[in-house]
């Protein structure tokens, strides 16, 4: 089949074998994938993050040397296919899959079991991602979706996903205010999944006049280019006084820090942007005014299959989101295109 491998940190178009599912497994056609900013930023700074990675596995191996749920860590000398936010309809079962058919059209956590143990499709050596024709999934994870929902709009669960986990990790509630620091596709979802909550009034900043657009599609308030007015003073104009929360979505050096020397006392900062490289901040900032910061990573169960009802339900509308559909063969230029925030905001692998 065609797939974008990654190897050593480059990208290229092959033919690899198809997957074959095992147990409780299911073969599956790609109908639509997500290229997300994770995986560029991986072709970037693959090497760092493969470092860190290591001294983590290192310390977790000595705390929990057993343990079964520790996710298996890839190899980028050997050929790994990306693609985590995808769309498949079943073409072949495993043994002991009842609950499916083929025919089935479903989406999935991109998470693989066997016996070996956990694996993350799409940045894997054994599970290809959706930027392959075929993936395999498990029976368990995987969801139907709903009739009349189209693939590219399905595919879109996963993202939204991410800023519903993270609105949930930051404990913002009713009453609260926000405030989005980027709105690339991670900072829109939240932006989504905070007017899913009746938050607001929400202000969002980018640079991008196209993005701070779809914040407004998806539920800004005020939208400010931060070369013109600063976020937290547009945040004084319409909601200062009220509790604060703060989503850093943008995953560059320096936004940390910039969140917290912007807020109010008692902000709640919620990092959702993946910054790959060492970052600094001042501690001082943070104590002088009592800010609580909090991190957070991909999504539940829960919470992934409540992003696909909303989509279904029409509770939010990501199409405008969807810029652009590329075939296998291209998505290094899509790779590349994504780089023009004016241009892109997601572009989806079509197989």
């Amino acid at each position: 089949m065609r797939a974008a491998v990654m190897t050593d940190w480059e990208l290229r178009i092959a033919d690899v074998p198809d997957p074959v599912p095992g147990p409780g497994q299911v073969l599956t056609e790609v109908l639509a994938c997500g290229i997300c900013g994770s995986d560029l930023h991986m072709l970037q700074h693959g090497a760092e993050v493969r470092a860190m990675s290591a001294a983590a596995e290192a310390e977790y191996s000595a705390d929990l040397p057993d343990d079964p749920l520790r996710p298996k860590v890839f190899d980028p000398a050997q050929g790994t296919v990306m693609g985590h936010e995808f769309c498949c309809r079943v073409v072949g079962l495993g043994e002991g899959v009842t609950n499916l058919r083929e025919g089935d059209v479903v989406v999935s956590m991109p998470v693989a079991f066997d016996a070996d143990g956990l694996h993350a499709v799409g940045y894997s050596n054994r599970y290809p991602g959706g930027y392959a024709e075929r993936i395999v999934l498990n029976e368990m994870l995987a969801l139907p979706v709903p009739d009349g929902v189209p693939p590219e709009l399905a595919a879109m669960t996963e993202p939204l996903a991410v800023g519903v986990h993270a609105v949930a990790k930051s404990r913002i509630q009713q009453g609260d205010t926000a405030i989005v620091l980027g709105l690339g596709p991670v900072g829109l979802a939240c932006v989504a999944a905070l007017r899913l909550l009746g938050i607001g009034p929400i202000v969002g900043a980018d640079f991008s006049p196209r993005r701070r657009d779809l914040g407004v599609h998806l539920g800004c308030d005020v939208v400010v280019d931060p070369r013109d007015e600063h976020a937290i003073t547009a945040w004084r104009r319409v909601a200062a006084g009220r509790p604060l929360g703060v989503f850093e979505a943008v995953g560059v050096p320096g936004m940390i820090d910039q969140a917290m020397k912007m807020a109010p006392r008692d902000t709640r900062i919620l990092v959702v942007g993946v910054c790959m490289q060492q970052d600094h901040l001042q501690p001082m900032v943070g104590i002088g005014k009592e800010l609580s910061i909090q991190f957070a990573l991909g999504y539940q169960p829960d919470e992934f299959a409540a992003s696909l009802r909303a989509i279904a339900d029409g509770a939010v509308d990501l199409a405008p989101l969807v810029t652009g559909r590329v075939a296998i063969d291209d998505v290094p230029r899509a790779f590349a295109d994504l780089a023009d925030p004016e241009q892109h905001a997601k572009i989806l692998v079509v197989p």
